[in-house]
């Protein structure tokens, strides 16, 4: 298994219409114009804040059909895989191959849920999905509070030896439990790429050790952080750290408010700003930002005053 996730990877959000369906037109929109940013790593589709949950097995692989279509050879496509029971997750992971993915982000399962968690529950999933579908995988620990588990070290370690693992998106949320993660990867027999899903320290997470970020505010602020990331490996700290409090790290703040839950519709309301589509509209149980919080996010983006592609064409 060889995939290269060194880098910016956006969790990409799903356009919705009024009608709740599926916004297609404004869906390949997006695409072209995330596909103008060049040093882009990855696009990982169906993930939370593509309100993957809340999407059809039907509508997952379609929108994974819509990319493969739009984007081509021209950038690896993540697959996010979440569901009830193994069997379906192998279903989706099957979905996510013949669409042309070229690797899967596994959520972890709520039976994860709760102490203690024997490692061979979560590697009995892992290793399930990755026996039925032989594509690259990323590892994804999430903190509890957002649904999510923090593998033990023994839990972890059994992962890893899987194959098909080639990364993990860390999001605790916890800059301490991120370093702890990084000291266990350290110790692997063999190395795998560790992804940042912290958006509260994108650039803090480099400076500890993250090859990549896989996060949602990854599809804000892209020549920003494509930017700094380079900067920052370049040894020029103090230019990326003038980008992430100059036009980054304000942004997240404004996305990122409590309740947290809205960040996916705060997102959207960003790229409406933008002009990359047309509406914030969120699948339910989400609900849509009120007029309030839709001001406040378009002037987080006017004073951000981020630098942005021209809007592709439908």
């Amino acid at each position: 298994m060889n995939l290269d996730l060194a880098g910016l990877i956006p969790a990409v959000v799903t356009p919705i219409g009024e009608d709740g369906a599926v916004d297609e037109t404004n869906l390949r929109r997006y695409i072209r114009w995330l596909l103008e940013f060049d040093g882009l790593k990855a696009l990982a589709v169906n993930m939370d804040t593509g309100e993957g949950p809340q999407l059809t097995r039907d509508e997952r692989r379609r929108i994974l059909d819509v990319y493969a279509e739009e984007v081509g050879d021209r950038l690896p496509v993540l697959a996010g895989i979440g569901a009830p029971n193994t069997e379906m997750a192998v279903d989706l992971a099957r979905d996510a191959e013949a669409a042309g993915a070229a690797g899967l982000v596994i959520f972890p399962h709520p039976i994860f849920i709760g102490e203690p968690l024997p490692s061979d529950v979560p590697y009995e999933y892992h290793r399930a999905i990755a026996d039925a579908v032989p594509l690259p995988m990323v590892l994804f620990q999430l903190q509890p509070a957002l649904g999510g588990v923090i593998f033990s070290r023994e839990a972890l370690l059994k992962l890893v030896s899987i194959e098909n693992v080639v990364a993990i998106k860390e999001a605790s949320f916890d800059a301490v439990r991120f370093v702890e993660t990084a000291r266990v990867l350290d110790g692997a027999p063999r190395r795998i790429q560790l992804l940042t899903g912290n958006d509260n320290f994108i650039l803090e997470s480099f400076v500890l050790g993250a090859d990549g970020a896989l996060i949602g505010f990854g599809t804000l602020a892209i020549a920003e952080q494509i930017d700094m990331i380079e900067r920052h490996r370049a040894g020029d700290t103090q230019g990326a750290r003038q980008i992430y409090d100059r036009s980054v790290q304000p942004l997240v703040s404004a996305v990122f408010a409590s309740p947290v839950r809205d960040y996916r519709a705060r997102t959207k309301e960003a790229l409406v700003e933008l002009g990359v589509i047309e509406s914030a509209h969120v699948r339910p149980p989400l609900l849509d930002l009120t007029e309030q919080e839709r001001t406040t996010v378009r002037a987080a983006v006017r004073k951000a005053s981020l630098a942005v592609p021209q809007r592709a064409t439908p």
